[in-house]
């Protein structure tokens, strides 16, 4: 057997290198790069082994651990988990800093390699900068805080274990239902220790997506049950893109005349105006979708967790005798909320489904009304997002509607909106047109503050020739910004619309709804917070970014205009008025409030929280 003396390290990235997959029939690097922040911990390992191979793996260096690893995981979503990056910080607080970021890859099921540094294994200069001492066990260190957030979780402290991590490594994070986050945790010294390795450890490995097929059994029940209802919905979710599914769910859709509603991770599987496309479902629905889901007689889940915004918090499908399907690859799934499970690959399962229903079709009054209801929801988006009426003047702030409505008009067919967290994600679910399945890209599974810059990133490394529209508010910028400084750097230009409500606008509406008054979410609210006033275009070109503030619809409309024609990163800010929001559309969402209090208000908003928890046992 020939063998290669290398490093841990070295090996690590000559197998990573090595590995390949495959998009669209053509061969490519399973890893697209490695994000790295150099430290005491990985830059005399990890670090002299990645510049000898910055050829074949690329290295880029970010400004912030947390956001490189939000963009690698942006980057994962954008190519449809084909393709990876991974990323490497020192032992401590770089480290733990990418622990969210691994969160947001858990939740929502996309490939991210974590390769923090860590503490030396052999102990000897024990206890060192930056290494937590747990008194009771000596092989505690920051990187354990990544156990419950990873998929699967290897200290390497010989570095002959890599011959079996690393198989297993790639195993997890090519699987479709098991993928999600990989930490290997690297002890500096061990990085820096050589070993004889096989040199056949270091072949090229070809990477394809599984795609299984759906059980006989299993497929014959829900054919049958198909087969029996006159109502059905299908809710379209994030598998339907990760498989490839989306002409799949197309054909079934027309063909058997099934609406079809979107989760946020489903968003754009259908163009907006598709024949069977109703918009979103759940917390942040259409009225088109939730009405007809709480009337289906049968609900085909494809690709869905189905968490509790999709379900309306589990109140949403009422109907007495509702039966529900769900199909997924990942058994975990297909078997929630007492469904009927089919366990399999999405567009496998909708063309055996497809094939077992031929010459069946949902009642055709089913599917004339699910069509007036989405004619009716798109006069209600036409009417919320359109220009305020006699222009800046109009209103006094504009809305998040109004907004969504220039930026949606001002994006091509194959353009991106990023976002994440706070009251945009909801209205975007609700109003965002996507007429292209990469168009519509959101975080929303672990629901993530700062994703949205960084995410923006790795979305525009991911697909470079499409222009990247991020929607951020003035709170998820003042958490994360330091990416727009990346993108400058690297090239990858971004258009960012900053909406500056002066606070946290979002929570500040959910703490009024609860019966609370506003308090410690907008500045307004806080002790010294009205004198605060950002000057969001001015920070954003200390960062090397092109900026303005605008101040209204007509001039942000004509800044993004500007923003296409623009050769770097883009940020506009307007103001925005925290308070509005669009009042059609939406379901229940339990948030419980409490059951005593001295103020009215919070014990008439307990009142009919509870009244409405009493509907949801009736319905079972």
């Amino acid at each position: 057997m020939k063998t290669i003396r290398l490093t841990a390290a070295q090996a690590l990235v000559r197998f990573l290198a090595a590995q390949r997959t495959e998009i669209d029939g053509t061969e490519a690097p399973l890893f697209a790069g490695v994000w790295a922040i150099f430290g005491h911990g990985n830059v005399a390992g990890l670090g002299e082994a990645l510049w000898h191979a910055r050829d074949s793996l690329p290295t880029y260096r970010a400004h912030n651990e947390q956001a490189m690893a939000l963009a690698a995981v942006a980057f994962a979503k954008a190519r449809n988990r084909r393709q990876i990056m991974a990323c490497t910080t020192s032992i401590g607080p770089g480290a733990t800093n990418m622990v969210t970021a691994a969160a947001v890859a858990h939740v929502d099921r996309l490939p991210l390699l974590l390769l923090p540094g860590d503490v030396f294994a052999g102990r000897l200069p024990d206890p060192v900068l930056q290494q937590i001492e747990d008194f009771g066990d000596p092989t505690v260190s920051p990187n354990d805080c990544f156990r419950p957030v990873s998929r699967w979780w290897d200290r390497i402290t010989r570095p002959e274990q890599l011959l079996q991590s690393l198989p297993r490594a790639m195993a997890v994070l090519t699987d479709p239902a098991e993928c999600g986050p990989v930490t290997l945790a690297l002890p500096q010294d061990v990085q820096a220790e050589a070993w004889d390795w096989p040199e056949a450890f270091f072949a090229p490995r070809l990477h394809r997506g599984r795609r299984p097929g759906p059980d006989a059994d299993e497929l014959a029940d829900a054919a049958a049950a198909l087969a029996a209802a006159r109502r059905p919905l299908i809710v379209a979710g994030g598998g339907v893109h990760y498989s490839g599914a989306v002409a799949a769910l197309e054909r079934f859709a027309r063909t058997h005349g099934v609406p079809v509603a979107e989760t946020q991770a489903g968003k754009g599987a259908l163009a907006w105006d598709h024949p069977q496309a109703v918009g979103s479902i759940g917390v942040t629905g259409s009225s088109a979708a939730n009405a007809l889901a709480a009337e289906a007689d049968l609900v085909l889940a494809v690709g869905t967790r189905l968490q509790d915004f999709t379900t309306a918090s589990r109140s949403l499908f009422a109907r007495p005798g509702l039966r529900l399907v769900q199909l997924n690859v990942a058994g975990y799934d297909a078997g929630k909320h007492g469904a009927m499970p089919l366990v399999a690959d999405a567009g496998r399962g909708l063309d055996a489904l497809a094939q077992a229903l031929e010459g069946w079709r949902a009642d055709p009054a089913w599917s004339a009304r699910a069509g007036e209801l989405a004619r009716a929801w798109a006069t209600v988006v036409d009417r919320v997002t359109a220009p305020p009426e006699g222009g800046a003047a109009g209103n006094a702030l504009a809305t998040d509607m109004q907004v969504i409505g220039a930026v949606n008009r001002a994006a091509g067919p194959h353009d991106v909106v990023v976002c994440a967290a706070g009251g945009l994600p909801g209205e975007l679910h609700k109003l965002w047109r996507a007429r292209d399945p990469k168009g519509y890209h959101l975080e929303y599974g672990f629901s993530c503050m700062g994703y949205e810059i960084a995410g923006g990133l790795g979305v525009k490394m991911a697909l470079p020739d499409r222009e990247v529209f991020v929607m951020v508010g003035d709170g998820s910028y003042l958490m994360m910004n330091s990416e727009i400084a990346t993108s400058v750097m690297l090239g990858r230009k971004l258009v960012i619309t900053v909406l500056d409500n002066r606070g946290y606008g979002c929570i500040n509406r959910l703490q009024q709804a609860c019966g609370g008054v506003p308090f410690n979410n907008l500045l307004d609210t806080i002790p010294g917070g009205a004198e605060v006033a950002v000057d969001f275009a001015a920070h954003a070109r200390s960062l090397g970014a092109l900026a303005e503030a605008v101040d209204g619809i007509g001039s942000l409309e004509r800044a993004l205009e500007r923003a296409r024609d623009a050769d770097r990163t883009v940020v506009i800010v307007i103001r925005t008025d925290p308070d509005a929001t669009t009042e059609e559309g939406g379901a229940w969402w339990d948030v419980a409030v409490p059951e005593t209090s001295e103020r009215g208000a919070v014990r008439e908003a307990r009142a009919r929280y509870d009244e409405a928890r009493r509907n949801l046992q009736h319905q079972g």
